[in-house]
């Protein structure tokens, strides 16, 4: 192999880009920024997201007083229950007392965190510029995004995103 040639698959391996290479670089990769947040809980407690790196994750913004988030409140909860490997996550753009209010009618098994209006900035610097709800991310066992959807989950749509991270 001629100096240039060696050198040229030197670096494509170093990035990542050439064939052998590309998982054990990829792993390299740091989490999404959003796992270095923390949010509070429905009891007042801070909870890190960082603690969620290692085990695929959806994570779903959505608000009390919206619609399509309330009528696709019971589709993440059947996937919590089927899918005890995934780490669901509700992040309410909302207040403590509309969040307790509403899981009183409508309870769920997951965590839920409360954003409150830091919420809308943080959506839209992971990928939702319009700010609409609402909007599940969808994240590897390293933690970085695979895939997102902005508005309400459909069944058979949710279980194939899914089946690429479980």
């Amino acid at each position: 192999m001629d100096k240039r040639k060696f050198l040229r698959t030197a670096c494509l391996a170093a990035l990542g880009l050439a064939g052998g290479a590309r998982g054990a670089a990829a792993s390299l990769l740091p989490p999404d920024p959003v796992f270095g947040r923390s949010f509070a809980d429905l009891q007042g407690r801070e909870q890190a997201l960082s603690a969620y790196v290692g085990r695929p994750v959806l994570m779903n913004f959505w608000a009390s007083w919206c619609a399509p988030c309330v009528r696709e409140m019971p589709l993440l909860e059947t996937l919590h229950q089927r899918h005890p490997d995934l780490a669901l996550l509700g992040l309410a753009i909302d207040t403590r007392a509309n969040v307790e209010r509403f899981l009183e009618k409508i309870p769920v098994s997951y965590p839920v965190l409360l954003t409150g209006t830091q919420g809308i900035p943080l959506m839209r610097e992971l990928g939702n510029k319009s700010g609409g709800l609402p909007f599940t991310l969808l994240f590897d066992r390293r933690g970085r995004v695979a895939d997102s959807i902005m508005g309400e989950l459909k069944p058979d749509d949710i279980q194939a995103r899914l089946s690429r991270i479980l």
